[in-house]
């Protein structure tokens, strides 16, 4: 059987129903491939399933020190199962509301693994379906690292320790991205022993510096064990020897070093090392295919995957190029304080006239309110425009789109000072940094301007 449609879609993640969903909305019919359960990695594996812990961890730590704030606690303890089973509630449901809302507009949800017949073919189960346009958004998997293969019980994934109803009482962590960071937050919050194992000379190597500086502080104040320019030499019954002679005897080994691209089969991709090579809107060397998310290798973040996918949408109904600046997009790390960064480090303008503006979030009276004292937003600026900020705050998820606006926009310093700043709150910060490169800072005494 053959089934006509304008556009295919091969993955049900964040960059494949955001298609979707934009396509029929432009009048396209669409069919959706999704072998698994809609939602993709974020959903199901990643970002989703890994905040509802992290948010109990958190909950749990703040509690440990609310005598502080006069509220009167005892015998303070947590039940990992029940953690367990409501983050898996959460999946369930958001699950079956992503399910119905791709549905309501009127796209074809085809449960089968899918693989390319060709250019135009999309073969699924049993049948073909041809299509106009075909996106691929499959998303990345887990890498495996030659000397370090996860089986599941004693090396796993983050997919596998996802799966853990129970947490053992110690755990190394192979890897300080995104991934290793948040883990190493929730599990230390939770009480257990966590060493990280990093192979580059600093935490968080993607990050400006002086968060990875602030973040070795956050560790060590958590009790969290690290070391940079390390690996594993080797593994002997549990026992795991570290180039640096170390030797740790964990539970659990947790890779936390990078995710590969999943990439459908049927069709020969011209590649850019393991992705798939893609021009500036996207597209594959086959002219009506479009690679988007983490199988172009462009960020691997789940935001700017749905920022791709609805921008080829638009291309292919319009036209329209695809605007996607790759250093106006932001990361972020969860746990207390959040870390969030975008656009250019102060390593990346090295050798440029640059100013830059660090403001210590100790400084606002929202940070002693809350006892979140320990933190900044440092801010970058080129030719009187705001180039790359780092935050180490709370709330730094939410702050750091301002900067994101800013860079964008191309506004001026004198732009963004005609904004006003809510008092009292963390975007203080984000004023008083931006305030800080011409030294007008209002909440620093003279002495530090």
């Amino acid at each position: 059987m053959e089934n006509l449609f304008d556009l295919g879609i091969i993955g049900g993640g964040p960059a494949g129903y955001s298609a979707a969903i934009r396509a029929a909305q432009k009048g396209l019919s669409v069919v959706l491939f999704e072998k698994n359960c809609m939602g993709g990695v974020c959903l199901n594996k990643g970002c989703i399933p890994t905040k509802a812990i992290l948010h109990c961890s958190d909950l749990y730590k703040s509690l440990k020190k609310a005598e502080k704030f006069g509220i009167n606690t005892s015998d303070i303890s947590y039940d990992y199962e029940k953690i367990f089973n409501r983050k898996n509630e959460i999946v369930q449901k958001l699950q079956k509301s992503l399910t119905k809302l791709v549905q309501s507009f009127g796209v074809q949800i085809i449960n089968e693994r899918a693989e390319f017949a060709s250019q135009r073919g999309i073969k699924a189960g049993n049948d073909i379906y041809i299509c106009t346009n075909i996106i691929i958004a499959t998303g990345s998997k887990p890498a495996e690292i030659k000397g370090l293969e996860t089986d599941g019980k004693f090396i796993l994934t983050s997919d596998d320790v996802l799966n853990l109803s129970n947490l053992p009482k110690n755990i190394l962590i192979t890897g300080s991205g995104a991934i290793g960071v948040e883990w190493a937050r929730i599990l230390s919050a939770l009480d257990k022993e966590v060493c990280v194992v990093e192979l580059t000379d600093r935490l968080l190597p993607v990050a400006d510096a002086e968060v990875s500086k602030r973040l070795e502080r956050l560790f060590k104040k958590s009790k969290i064990k690290f070391f940079t320019g390390t690996k594993i030499e080797n593994i002997e019954n549990k026992s795991v020897k570290l180039s640096n002679s170390q030797v740790i005897t964990p539970d659990i080994i947790l890779c936390a070093a990078g995710r590969e691209p999943v990439i459908p089969q049927g069709l020969d991709f011209e590649k850019d090392g393991r992705f798939v090579k893609v021009d500036e809107n996207f597209k594959t060397n086959f002219d009506n295919i479009y690679a988007v998310g983490d199988i172009n290798g462009k960020l691997q973040l789940a935001h700017s995957a749905q920022h791709q996918a609805t921008g080829v949408v638009d291309y292919i109904t319009s036209g329209k190029n695809v605007h996607f600046n790759k250093e106006s997009v932001p990361s972020v790390i969860y746990g207390a304080p959040e870390i969030a960064w975008v656009g250019k480090t102060e390593e990346m303008l090295a050798g440029t006239d640059y100013k830059v503006s660090n403001f210590p979030v100790s400084a606002l009276g929202k940070a002693f309110a809350d006892d979140e004292i320990d933190g900044f937003v440092k801010v970058l600026s080129v030719d009187d425009k705001i180039a790359g900020a780092h935050i180490v705050c709370p709330e730094a998820s939410s702050l750091i789109h301002q900067v994101a606006l800013m860079i964008d926009n191309n506004l001026t310093i004198d732009d963004i000072l005609k904004t006003v700043f809510a008092h009292p709150t963390y975007s203080e910060a984000v004023f008083e940094s931006i305030l800080g490169l011409d030294n007008l800072n209002l909440s620093l005494p003279k002495s530090c301007i």
